[in-house]
């Protein structure tokens, strides 16, 4: 039997509470919350709402709101006999955007999140798995990447 690598870990846990949601849905449209993070204070996240409309518009999603932050590199301290792995921007958790985007979705205006990729939430592995479960365990909703977190073989 061969083994699912991580990222096809992690894809199949955003897809089991994809699933929930879409379960739980009598034909309504799902609503989503579009989330970007910017690289600085400068950029627009212009680009991206387009490209998240076009996926929404694709899979039949409506949009409730656009919510981004700002990345903010974190200061870390390396320790060569470490094997904890640390996320390059602050923890989503920890920016404004996002708790505002699990605010709206506790308070039930929408149904998930739709974002560009994984690296928009964390590019650290255990990190990202815990925004996912959050997300499905206490917000009831679900994360949708536009780019997976691997690319799924031809079938």
């Amino acid at each position: 039997m061969k083994r699912q690598s991580r990222a096809g870990q992690l894809r199949g846990l955003r897809e089991h509470f994809y699933r929930q949601i879409v379960d739980a849905q009598a034909d309504q449209p799902l609503r989503v919350l579009a989330y970007s993070l910017v690289p600085s204070p400068r950029a627009r996240p212009d680009e991206d709402w387009g490209t998240l409309q076009a996926e929404a518009d694709q899979l039949g999603y409506a949009i409730a709101a656009r919510l981004h932050d700002v990345a903010v590199p974190v200061t870390t301290t390396y320790f060569p006999a470490s094997s904890a792995s640390q996320g390059v921007y602050t923890p989503p958790w920890d920016r404004p955007g996002w708790r505002e985007a699990e605010r709206q979705l506790r308070a039930g205006l929408a149904d998930g999140v739709l974002v560009l990729d994984r690296h928009n939430i964390s590019s650290d592995d255990d990190e990202y798995h815990a925004v996912i479960k959050h997300l499905g365990e206490h917000c009831r909703a679900f994360l949708h990447l536009v780019i997976s977190e691997e690319p799924v073989a031809p079938t």
